[in-house]
């Protein structure tokens, strides 16, 4: 009976994930597609042609889009990749998981766009940065005058990437260490006479690779298609070819919609090609690392150039915790002249004046965040339950599918989405918008819940169906109690994902559902930065606080059992 009720668990969720996932994707994709070749009734474009490539190709700005587009989004991965591999190559065994969790934790749950507000105010001219060594290290009385936002190489926009996915990938590298033996391997190298640095880079993160290729790939696919953050700190004229492709839909001008249809499918193909050209780097890598490995060499030169890697890891941290501060600064900020390094005066009345629009933008982010998180949830949970009663894995392409909204842009099929959504006649509405934001939660809750739910001990649901407890009962009274932990890290971490969502709130919102990310990413192009700092600072503390309450009640619910409340020896 169990068996039969896992296979038709497993049906559900397989239906699910097609009908709710891959479908609506591919829907979107093949509407976004044929605008791209011409195809566009209600512009009066109905046959087949190539017109709307051509006039991509002679938009002003297009090429230096693309090259900025593939300058900032590989750049900052491979930065991102290498400095948490050296810094958890420095770190490793002398800071704990759920320490380094903690910590992380602010940098994790502040979405893109209120990080990249926060470097803007660090980094501007006007910026906290240069308040701090003015006048008496820099002589300026007066911002200066160069260019650090929006520059036009795209290096402000690769150092609030890099902020964000270091923290990210540290914490993935970590897990992963979970999976191998390193102590051990780093115990047998260093009693050989191996550096530190070479037990690491020869032996230990091929094994880790391995298994974080897939998050890698979904930092490159996000790196190559972000908007959000391009927007805030990014180049203006061009800017990146997402951000193009946004303002091409955007356009009062119709002509412009087929090359920002196109503009989206070469916006796919970049990401496919990016993937695939790193992958092909990855057995270059390999094939020169096993060269290195034949010449042998103990290594011990590297050790220099990973503690450089560990403090600039430092330095990126402390970068993300003060942005983090300052926008808490500039929301209570009266009156900041330059060069002062500290407001001279501070109030809460342009919390009070803003009330009006920041409580419905929260309520709305709320919302979204803890709908979509619960829906996820519960298929999650649907979905690894019917593993657990059917004794076998979904289906073999299934992590694929599940993490396509990951590793596809959203500016290539949202704008498909919001036709069919219109035709439906549910554009704009909020039900809309939720279920697009869980389409983008789900892969992140799925990722914090099945290693943990598959690394529970069977031993405890044999002894309850031993005791004549039903499945049911078994999941309610005995997984869920135990798997408290992992519940609400995925919680939080949905609710954070949910928090950060631009294009899915702005497309199928219709502009009509107003979030503190789209309030916040919409003020950020001018205005006062106090009001700026209003919902910037909101959008940062709220997904943190639920991050907060995810962390401290498991302790407060197990506070006598240690191994359930999160307290290790």
């Amino acid at each position: 009976m169990s068996s039969r009720t896992g296979i038709w668990l497993q049906f559900c969720g397989a239906a699910i994930l097609c009908g709710g996932f891959v479908a609506p994707i591919a829907l979107g994709f093949w509407e976004t597609l044929l605008p791209a070749f011409g195809i566009l009734p209600a512009i009066g474009a109905d046959r087949f042609s190539v017109k709307a490539w051509t006039a991509l190709a002679a938009l002003p700005g297009v090429w230096t889009s693309l090259r900025l587009t593939v300058f900032t989004g590989l750049l900052s991965t491979l930065l991102s990749l290498g400095l948490a591999v050296a810094f958890c190559a420095s770190v490793h065994g002398r800071v704990g998981a759920w320490r380094a969790e903690r910590v992380l934790s602010p940098l994790l749950a502040a979405p893109h766009a209120a990080m990249a507000i926060g470097i803007a105010f660090l980094i501007a001219p006007s910026g906290w940065l240069a308040r701090l060594f003015s006048p008496w290290a820099t002589a300026w009385t007066l911002p200066p005058g160069f260019t650090t936002v929006h520059d036009p190489a795209g290096l402000s926009l690769v150092l609030g990437l890099v902020v964000k996915e270091v923290p990210f990938l540290l914490l993935v590298i970590i897990a992963a260490l979970n999976q191998v033996s390193a102590r051990q391997q780093l115990a047998a190298g260093r009693a050989l006479g191996y550096g530190h640095g070479v037990i690491w880079i020869k032996i230990i993160f091929p094994q880790v690779y391995r298994q974080i290729r897939l998050p890698v790939y979904a930092v490159l696919a996000f790196a190559l298609s972000v908007v959000d953050m391009a927007i805030i700190l990014g180049p203006s004229n061009p800017p990146v070819l997402s951000v193009a492709a946004m303002r091409w839909f955007m356009a009062a001008d119709v002509d412009l919609l087929l090359p920002a249809a196109a503009a989206s499918i070469l916006q796919i193909a970049v990401v496919v090609a990016g993937i695939s050209g790193w992958w092909l780097g990855e057995k270059l890598v390999a094939a020169a690392g096993r060269a290195l490995i034949r010449r042998g060499g103990r290594g011990l030169e590297s050790e220099p150039l990973i503690r450089f890697a560990t403090v600039c890891v430092l330095a990126l941290l402390a970068v993300g915790f003060a942005a983090i501060l300052s926008l808490i600064m500039w929301s209570f900020t009266w009156r900041w002249s330059f060069p002062d390094a500290m407001p001279s005066s501070f109030t809460t009345s342009i919390w009070v004046r803003s009330a009006s629009g920041w409580l419905q933008a929260l309520a709305n982010t709320a919302g979204l965040g803890f709908g979509s998180t619960l829906f996820s949830l519960l298929l999650a949970i649907l979905w690894l339950e019917g593993e657990d009663r059917s004794g076998r894995r979904l289906l073999p392409g299934a992590p694929v599918m599940l993490y396509l909204p990951l590793l596809l842009p959203q500016i290539g099929f949202l704008y498909g989405l919001q036709v069919t959504f219109l035709r439906a006649g549910i554009d704009g509405s909020l039900a809309a918008v939720l279920w697009g934001h869980t389409l983008f939660v789900f892969p992140y809750v799925m990722l914090a819940l099945s290693d943990p739910w598959r690394a529970l001990d069977r031993r405890y649901v044999r002894t309850a169906a031993a005791l004549g407890a039903s499945p049911l009962r078994t999941l309610f009274r005995l997984k869920l109690p135990l798997l408290l932990r992992p519940l609400l890290a995925a919680t939080a971490i949905g609710f954070a994902v949910s928090a950060a969502q631009y294009l899915p709130t702005l497309f199928l919102g219709a502009g009509r559902i107003a979030t503190l990310t789209t309030e916040a990413v919409t003020l950020s192009s001018g205005g006062d930065r106090r009001i700026i700092g209003v919902y910037a600072a909101l959008q940062a503390l709220v997904p943190l606080l639920v991050y907060g309450v995810a962390f401290s009640l498991p302790g407060m619910v197990y506070a006598d059992r240690r191994e359930l409340n999160g307290v290790t020896v």
